[in-house]
C-alpha cells in the first residue's frame, strides 16, 4: 500500500518543530530526515520514530509498539517505534518525539562501528591448515627452475645440463663452455 502524499505533507509538518525535515519514498513507504539523518519511517500510513536504548523506554511508557516486519519464519524487531497519539495532534506535542527521535539516530551515527577483518584475514581463515600450505609452497619452489638473465631474452639456457625452452625442461648433456667457432 503506498503512503498518500498528503498524509506525508501532515507528518511533515507535524515534524517542522525539530528544523526543516525532508521525506524520501523508500521500501514502499518513506523515510523522514533531519540533518542528514533518518529520524522516522512511514509504513502502510503510519510513522515510527527511531529509538535507541536511552530512548526506548519512553516510547514503550507512553504506549508506543515496536514495527516489526516478518523475517524467514519469525518477526524481526526494527529500531523504530510507533508514535504516541497525543503527539499526532499538533507540532507541539510531537516535537519532544521528534527530538528523542534525532538523538537517537545521532548517537547511532557517531557510535564506534566494530573494526572489519581484513579481506586477506577472511580469505586465510577459509584456506587449509598452514601446515598443508607451507608443504604446497615448498613443493612450487622446488619445482621451479629460475632463468639466468641472458635466457630470459632468448627464451633457452644452457645451465648444468638443463635446458629451458618454452617452459619445459629437457636434458642437454654436460654443460658445454663456449669454444673458437669453426
Amino acid at each position: 500500500m503506498q503512503t498518500d502524499p498528503d498524509h506525508i505533507a501532515y507528518l511533515l509538518e507535524l515534524l517542522s518543530g525539530l528544523g526543516p525535515v525532508s521525506a524520501r519514498r523508500m521500501f514502499g513507504g518513506h523515510g523522514i530526515y533531519h540533518d542528514g539523518l533518518m529520524i522516522a519511517v512511514v509504513v502502510e500510513q503510519r510513522p515510527y520514530l527511531k529509538v535507541d536504548d536511552l530512548t526506548r523506554a519512553d516510547f514503550a511508557a507512553a504506549g508506543c509498539e515496536v514495527w516489526t516486519y516478518g523475517g524467514k519464519g519469525k518477526p524481526i524487531e526494527m529500531g523504530y517505534w510507533s508514535v504516541p497519539d497525543e503527539a499526532m495532534d499538533s507540532a507541539e506535542a510531537m516535537t519532544p518525539w521528534a527530538r528523542r527521535a534525532y538523538a537517537a539516530a545521532l548517537r547511532k551515527a557517531n557510535a564506534p562501528r566494530p573494526a572489519k577483518k581484513p579481506l586477506a584475514a577472511k580469505k586465510a581463515a577459509a584456506k587449509k591448515p598452514a601446515a598443508a600450505t607451507k608443504k604446497a609452497t615448498a613443493a612450487k619452489k622446488a619445482a621451479t627452475v629460475k632463468k639466468p638473465a641472458a635466457a630470459k631474452k632468448s627464451g633457452v639456457a644452457k645451465q648444468s645440463g638443463t635446458a629451458r625452452q618454452s617452459g619445459t625442461l629437457r636434458k642437454t648433456g654436460a654443460a658445454k663452455k663456449p669454444g673458437p667457432a669453426a
